[in-house]
């Protein structure tokens, strides 16, 4: 736990560190409001819970959303095939940096899901992917683009499966 809150802190950019700081503004002169006014509990206490409800949600929505923005990427599968000696899977694919950054790094992941006839059980496969492999590619320039092949092992599954790709960039 320690290994993952030190690599969280070390990753950090200065954006990240304005945006804690302004929320951390936000949530100490909203107390200090609802303390100031503690005659008027309903209020006082509306205050309170708005600067708590602020600090954890702004911070986490604020952080994913604004990396969302700075690290924008697009990721396309080119194709995928099962080979048939070894149990495993190919999978080519491009990223694109669509950002106004270049990237130190890129973690690409293909995931591969269950599919059954049912739209339903689809999309809660999507979240539960029975096997997942990265890649780290590194140095990409703005607007460049960059084929990648991973290779999915030990792959087991015989039945109907779908791969989906994800790049997280830093």
């Amino acid at each position: 736990m320690t290994d993952k809150l030190t690599a969280f802190i070390d990753g950090l950019i200065i954006y990240d560190y304005i945006l804690f700081g302004s929320l951390f503004t936000v949530f100490i002169l909203l107390t200090t409001i609802g303390i100031i006014l503690r005659r008027r509990l309903a209020l006082a206490i509306f205050l309170i819970f708005l600067s708590f409800t602020i600090l954890a949600v702004g911070s986490t929505f604020g952080y994913i959303k604004m990396h969302q923005f700075l690290y924008k990427n697009s990721i396309s599968l080119l194709s995928q095939k099962q080979l048939t000696y070894t149990k495993a899977v190919v999978v080519y694919g491009v990223m694109k940096n669509i950002s106004k950054f270049d990237f130190k790094s890129c973690k690409i992941t293909a995931s591969a899901y269950k599919v059954s006839g049912n739209s339903f059980k689809d999309y809660l496969f999507k979240f539960n992917p029975f096997k997942k492999m990265s890649i780290l590619e590194n140095d990409i320039l703005k607007a460049q683009e960059r084929e990648f092949k991973i290779i999915v092992e030990p792959f087991t599954y015989s039945k109907d499966y779908n791969i989906s790709l994800g790049a997280s960039c830093r």
